[in-house]
């Protein structure tokens, strides 16, 4: 496994591989690997460093001894251990992607390198040893995953194996057409809102207790707020549940949505976009705000705390909370389907296309594109009809 990679000040690199150090340098044109044989200790790493400046040298003053034998350590000559000029190093699946991996954790959110990476990491991880090409991962893939998580999972290793092409770590990309030859999996999805009567029976049913038992610890009225916040803005209920007091002005008149904590991983980070946006608090928003607002506030504490104090979790109230207060509010009649709390956003969206809005604000207003507005909800209601023309 090429695991941990020291560089030193020049232009010699000083990796691990396999548990024996190795030094891997450009010249000619070409990448160059030399194992040095040596475990990694202090003591051989200081034979490595010395080596490498060796290296250094011969680079600057044109010299460099290309069959390598120069550069090896005598005791690694008695032990024969291989000498690799100018070839690449086979590496697993895996651990070509653990390299990947630690290449992409500046660049993107901790929370996608622990679930999407992750995911990733694990599905190599499964694979057998036997699996050694491309093509047999692809068929593995699809015999043991949907075709969606398939093409995925080859879209990342293309990516993978590009940057792998480029550092010199792997010969080939095999998987550079595989993406497009799973053909991506179609989803129904048309938005699917709550009416203005059944978003305010939820509302009621939470803010009433209705089907919270007489000893539950936490009444179902102590996530009220949360449910009708989720309501009366369209946010994305990890976005509701990264807010904090931090993030609404002053004079409850604007709000500032920037992070969110995803349900799977619980990790603070930035919303869906990446891109900050700025919510304008009507009177009814803002009075809300005020009504739950503390009255000793502090900046960093949640808008919409879970008993303990921390953040809301997400899925849990979606199980715990939303599920039975929906399901009952089914049965009774008062909601026509069971839908999940995230439809408090299509709910949002589609009654303010409704009542006049652009397409175009909206999506300022919830952090999606005009695109997206147009094509899954502008023109789409719940009870279409042909007017008289």
């Amino acid at each position: 496994m090429q695991g941990k990679e020291r560089q030193s000040k020049g232009t010699v690199a000083i990796i691990i591989s396999n548990d024996r150090l190795q030094l891997r340098f450009n010249y000619g044109g070409k990448r160059h690997y030399l194992t040095l044989g040596l475990s990694d200790t202090q003591v051989n790493r200081r034979v490595a460093e010395a080596k490498a400046k060796l290296i250094e040298s011969d680079i600057i003053y044109e010299r460099v001894d290309l069959t390598l034998k120069k550069y090896r350590p005598e005791m690694a000559s008695k032990i024969d251990a291989p000498v690799i000029p100018a070839s690449t190093p086979k590496l697993s699946f895996n651990e070509l992607w653990e390299q990947y991996t630690r290449h992409r954790a500046s660049k993107v959110e901790r929370s996608t390198l622990v679930r999407d990476y992750g995911k990733i990491a694990k599905r190599l991880k499964s694979i057998p040893k036997e699996v050694d090409s491309a093509a047999a991962v692809k068929t593995w893939l699809l015999g043991h995953f949907s075709r969606e998580t398939a093409r995925r999972t080859l879209v990342q290793m293309n990516a993978c194996f590009t940057w792998g092409l480029r550092e010199g770590l792997v010969s080939e990309n095999g998987f550079s057409k595989m993406p497009q030859e799973i053909k991506k999996t179609a989803k129904n999805e048309e938005p699917r809102p709550f009416t203005t009567g059944e978003r305010d029976a939820i509302i009621q049913t939470f803010e009433t207790d209705a089907y919270s038992s007489k000893f539950a610890r936490i009444p179902h009225s102590y996530y009220a707020p949360y449910v009708r916040f989720l309501f009366m803005t369209g946010c994305r209920p990890e976005e509701a549940a990264a807010l904090q007091w931090k993030h609404i002005s002053g004079d409850c008149s604007r709000i500032r949505f920037e992070e969110a904590i995803p349900s799977d991983t619980r990790i603070r980070g930035l919303i869906k976009t990446g891109k900050p946006r700025t919510f304008p608090c009507n009177s009814k928003l803002q009075s809300f705000l005020e009504a739950i607002k503390p009255k000793h506030i502090k900046p960093f504490d949640p808008v919409f705390p879970a008993p303990g104090g921390r953040e809301i979790d997400t899925h849990n109230f979606l199980n715990r909370r939303w599920k039975p207060v929906l399901t009952k509010l089914v049965a009774a009649g008062e909601v026509d389907e069971y839908l999940p709390q995230y439809n408090t956003r299509h709910t949002f969206i589609t009654l303010a296309l409704e009542n006049g809005l652009e397409a175009k604000d909206v999506a300022h207003l919830v952090g999606n594109s005009p695109e997206v507005i147009y094509k899954h909800y502008a023109g789409v209601k719940r009870d279409l009809y042909v007017p008289e023309f």
